[in-house]
């Protein structure tokens, strides 16, 4: 069976996405999006995404992580916010569901997404990093240079660790300045560094924010594959209003046999 599919990509943060509204492609399948997240043997990309009829809402997205596994994704929701837009599902706003509950988001005539997240009503902050959940779990390490970090290498050797072994994490190196930040992420489900992580920069940006004290404000972030925006409100130790904002673009489409 042949069929349909666009690539986007939000920050060098790839994804597959077929429009799956009429049922046509069998998510239980995990081989096939195995396969196509694949970048010798398929399409190639960090994830895939589903976008599905809902009732209540604009739209459904499913994300698949390149092995398979389900978590919620920032900058894969961004670019199915476009998506849905090319499909003329919605036109500026979009109000959908995700892994982790319901999104706001607005697209401008740019293609830049904004993204509400959901509130953070705590944070893990120790010595030697934070620990905070922005939909998936992300344990943030501040180092002096980032560039020269092995992402791979100690981001494997703490998504592995006792604590996290079973349910994993992702693991972020940054570099913090007084409102921006340099950022490079190790990808739980891809199991390897990406060019951006949507979750992993928000989570870096309430660090950054807690670290310096800010009680509201935007966060420019560095990110391997491009510059996003974070912004934020705060109230003690719960983190609101959080917007990650940035570009979502289209590829390219084509058709694959399954």
């Amino acid at each position: 069976m042949q069929i349909e599919f666009y690539k986007y990509q939000g920050t060098g943060n790839d994804f597959v996405m077929i429009d799956n509204r009429n049922n046509v492609f069998d998510k239980n399948n995990v081989k096939v999006i195995q396969n196509l997240c694949d970048r010798r043997f398929g399409v190639g990309a960090d994830g895939l995404i589903l976008i599905e009829n809902l009732e209540d809402l604009d739209f459904n997205m499913i994300y698949f992580n390149a092995d398979g596994s389900q978590s919620f994704c920032g900058n894969g929701s961004r670019c199915v916010v476009a998506f849905a837009k090319h499909l003329g599902i919605i036109d500026k706003q979009a109000m959908f569901l995700s892994t982790d509950g319901e999104h706001e988001a607005w697209i401008n005539e740019e293609g830049e997404v904004s993204l509400k997240m959901h509130d953070v009503e705590s944070i893990e902050k120790e010595e030697d990093h934070y620990f905070i959940n922005t939909g998936s779990p992300h344990y943030i390490v501040e180092v002096e240079d980032v560039a020269a970090t092995n992402v791979k290498e100690a981001g494997a050797a703490i998504r592995y660790n006792e604590r996290f072994k079973v349910e994993g994490t992702n693991v972020n190196f940054v570099n913090y300045a007084d409102n921006e930040l340099t950022i490079r992420t190790y990808e739980r489900g891809v199991e390897a560094e990406t060019l951006s992580c949507g979750t992993g920069v928000t989570a870096a940006a309430l660090g950054l924010a807690d670290k310096n004290k800010l009680a509201a404000g935007v966060i420019n972030v560095n990110a391997v594959g491009g510059n996003l925006k974070v912004g934020f409100k705060r109230n003690g130790n719960v983190f609101s209003d959080i917007w990650l904002i940035g570009p979502a673009k289209s590829v390219f489409k084509g058709n694959i046999e399954l």
